[in-house]
């Protein structure tokens, strides 16, 4: 561990369920919860590997996301298309500085921080790395506080489809982007839930051989 001079729960022989959040002391890695059943994992199995596959399918997804039209309006002057990017552009030169800003930030810096900040983690925790552990610690945590930020232009969009069908007039529609948006939406999530943050105390080939046989246990 990173800190021999603390006492962790691993060394204390304490497992907690990610279910029901019972502590257990001298449970084994794989035993089922008394209270709900659940599995007990020190670590959640194949934590690493997992999060590289959603990171990596987010971002083969994320250009698209931002090059496909995520709006399409139609009306009697013609049919416009609108990336995330074009419509932060409109917004802007249109005056309204505050909403281009917030769309800019929410739709794409947010998720372009996201996969950086878990690529980051996902590299450390597998190099079982004890640069800056607390701050690294405190950054998963920031995650977990802008991700319900990450899906403005999808609510955006459904909101407008939904508002704005005048037959005949005007009328918007999702494009394929808000998918592609979407879909990164959610495997950062996935990716940001399948990482355990416990791993980024866990340092030494000690720690190295507890997670190989932890990775190593069925689901």
């Amino acid at each position: 561990m990173s800190d021999p001079g603390v006492e962790t729960a691993a060394a204390l022989r304490l497992v907690a369920c990610h279910r029901c959040g019972t502590t257990w002391q001298g449970a084994q890695d794989g035993e089922a919860c008394d209270r709900c059943g659940t599995r007990l994992h020190a670590r959640k199995p194949d934590s690493i590997n997992r999060t590289w596959a959603y990171l990596v399918a987010a971002a083969i997804l994320y250009l698209p996301a931002n090059l496909l039209p995520v709006m399409i309006t139609k009306s009697l002057l013609g049919t416009q298309q609108d990336t995330i990017l074009s419509g932060v552009i409109y917004f802007w030169v249109s005056g309204a500085y505050g909403l281009a800003a917030l769309i800019f930030v929410a739709s794409f810096l947010v998720p372009l921080f996201k996969l950086t900040a878990l690529v980051l983690l996902n590299i450390t925790a597998q190099r079982r790395s004890s640069w800056r552990q607390l701050e690294r610690a405190k950054l998963y945590r920031i995650l977990e506080v802008i991700g319900r930020w990450s899906m403005l232009d999808v609510f955006v969009v459904a909101l407008l489809a939904g508002l704005v069908r005048i037959q005949g007039f005007a009328e918007i529609t999702a494009g394929v982007g808000i998918a592609a948006f979407g879909a990164v939406v959610v495997l950062t999530m996935l990716a940001s839930l399948s990482f355990d943050p416990r791993l980024t105390w866990d340092t030494g080939p000690d720690a190295l051989a507890e997670e190989m046989k932890m990775d190593n246990e069925p689901i």
